[in-house]
């Protein structure tokens, strides 16, 4: 993933500083990872809250154990994907914190597809990770050739809202409330928090509620 800082300068793409604790997230670039289907909900996605990255999709990569059946998720030329792409509907059903979480510590830092459960989408974003839309057809095409070619690199630019590979451009897009997180770190709430860990740390000592245990 490509993390770019705004210094005091000012930095391309960013519409504010980011300080050293907060990161902007401006273009994510990698192999891809197809998952065809769409109503994939995080009952599927995240089974377990231990281990969070070995247990994605376990029960369906467990029923998935002929030859030429394998999960995309087992699939050798898919090992290493940074960018997870997807179909409608995707993240559906329960909140599941864990499941976005589990993709993330699998190695996924970014998901193209159709659309979005709103949970799904607003806790991927808490965590660094943008979901972007594509138009369906683009989506299939797309995952076409991912499939025919797996070792192609694809570029996800959230700057110019565009998806790139050799061969295929798509443009991509983001509420603006999360691409502006995302652009300025504001998605990083930790980040930011320790940006100003001096005031956050001089507000919390005025508080009797905890300062007087």
């Amino acid at each position: 993933m490509v993390r770019r800082r705004e210094d005091d300068s000012g930095g391309q793409g960013h519409a504010r500083p980011v300080g050293s604790g907060a990161q902007a997230i401006t273009r994510v670039q990698g192999h891809a990872l197809p998952m065809r289907g769409d109503d994939i909900d995080t009952d599927r996605i995240g089974v377990s809250f231990e281990g969070l990255e070995k247990h994605v999709f376990e029960d369906d990569r467990k029923a998935a154990v002929r030859p030429h059946n394998r999960h995309p998720f087992d699939v050798g030329q898919y090992q290493g994907a940074k960018i997870l792409v997807v179909n409608s509907n995707f993240g559906c059903g329960s909140s599941r914190e864990h499941a976005p979480q589990g993709l993330h510590r699998w190695g996924i830092e970014a998901v193209i597809g159709e659309s979005f459960a709103e949970i799904f989408f607003g806790n991927s974003v808490m965590i660094g990770m943008p979901c972007v839309t594509a138009a369906p057809a683009d989506v299939r095409a797309l995952m076409d050739l991912i499939e025919k070619r797996p070792a192609t690199e694809i570029t996800l630019d959230l700057v110019a809202g565009t998806c790139e590979a050799e061969g295929f451009r798509c443009p991509v897009s983001l509420p603006p409330n999360a691409r502006d997180a995302f652009m300025t770190g504001a998605w990083d709430t930790t980040g930011m928090l320790l940006d100003r860990y001096e005031e956050v740390d001089a507000a919390s000592a005025r508080l009797p509620y905890v300062t007087g245990f």
